[in-house]
């Protein structure tokens, strides 16, 4: 079986490379297409750097129109000269919905798209557009089947990846606070985003919220991991916190269970919106939630915004469990005090993180390979 690929940004990258190991380990499959370091892993030789499709806000889309154009033909070409036995496109909805609709004008390809977007929460008219173009939706939260068949799709919940992700032994959590000086030190994990636009915008606000925390809690420390691509900005940027963080990134030794074991030493933290709430809950780690975009963005969402609170954790749990403070809330003012409280009564979030990670699907077959089955299962 011949697939072809796309994914545009680093979560997909990683749900590309586990649903690639799933559809090997259950049939003989050639990849071609698109994808990051995690993919190409597992075989797929990258039509081009996964990076050029890693933009996310209408403001940063716009100077970079010009060029996504020519990405976007460049792909619908490889897809047709290919001609593929089906389709994976992968999140960035913007970008692989396009190609999606280009190639099926051309061919009867059948065509998957891994991530429903999240019409629940905006955009609600995305569903029956996407119909006209996609056969099967692999969706990551369990709400979200329903939505897609109403709109004529096939849709299967096959798992969030957050559930399949190796937690660190307390005897690991404990060496890496020996190892950094932390002993039993309070500590604050902060991550202000992982794409510029963002820690351009959250740092400046995240480290005034710090500097208040640090007056009622003088013994706090800081701990930060961070991307290769945004280490040197976010060096830069907490340059004069009043609490100097203690920065984590890929040049980092043995980084990635440096990270693992930072998400479950940590005793509260302050991040921005995404998917890092599910890691921060799957690691059991209380958690205040604070996002903030350009003003036009901030303009067109608000008017937009179906739902009201946009925190994954308080989505799937139905339950508001996580502070959140989004656009004009987005204020140092506002967080520190709401720090401050989850410091005094962290237990309040922890029956709505067992329940996310229950209802993802923990305990469960490993999603990329539930994933493989569902694929296989509709062609």
């Amino acid at each position: 079986m011949k697939v072809f690929v796309v994914a545009g940004e680093a979560s997909g990258d990683r749900l590309g490379a586990a649903l690639m190991a799933g559809l090997r380990s259950l049939r003989e499959v050639e990849f071609h297409g698109i994808g990051g370091a995690q993919m190409q892993a597992q075989g797929l030789d990258s039509l081009f750097p996964m990076e050029d499709l890693s933009v996310m806000g209408l403001a940063e889309i716009v100077p970079r129109y010009s060029h996504l154009r020519q990405r976007l033909g460049q792909t619908v070409q490889a897809v047709l000269e290919d001609d593929p036995d089906l389709l994976i496109t992968i999140d960035s909805p913007d970008f692989c919905l396009r190609v999606a609709r280009r190639v099926k004008a051309r061919r009867n390809i059948r065509t998957v798209h891994y991530v429903a977007p999240s019409v629940w929460a905006w955009r609600a008219g995305r569903a029956a557009k996407m119909a006209q173009v996609i056969d099967h939706v692999l969706a990551l939260l369990p709400f979200e089947p329903p939505l897609m068949e109403a709109a004529g799709m096939a849709c299967d919940f096959v798992g969030h990846p957050v559930v399949a992700e190796p937690q660190p032994t307390a005897q690991e959590v404990a060496g890496f606070r020996a190892r950094h000086g932390l002993s039993d030190q309070p500590l604050l994990m902060v991550l202000p985003g992982s794409r510029r636009g963002e820690v351009t915008r959250l740092a400046p606000v995240f480290g005034e919220a710090m500097a208040q925390v640090a007056k009622a809690r003088p013994g706090m420390r800081l701990v930060l991991p961070t991307t290769a691509q945004m280490a040197p900005l976010v060096r830069e940027a907490v340059a004069g916190w009043a609490v100097a963080p203690l920065i984590l990134a890929p040049d980092s030794p043995d980084f990635a269970k440096e990270k693992a074991c930072a998400f479950c030493a940590a005793d509260w933290a302050l991040a921005a919106s995404g998917t890092v709430s599910l890691e921060l809950a799957a690691s059991d780690t209380p958690m205040v939630i604070a996002y903030d975009m350009t003003w036009l963005s901030r303009v067109i969402l608000s008017r937009m915004l179906r739902v009201d609170t946009v925190t994954l954790v308080n989505l799937v749990s139905e339950t508001r469990a996580v502070p959140e403070f989004i656009g004009r809330a987005c204020r140092a003012e506002r967080i520190a005090p709401a720090l401050l409280a989850l410091m005094q009564n962290p237990g309040t979030q922890r029956a709505a993180m067992r329940l996310t990670m229950e209802r993802l699907g923990r305990g469960g077959e490993a999603p990329g390979l539930r994933a493989a089955r569902a694929v296989l299962a509709r062609l």
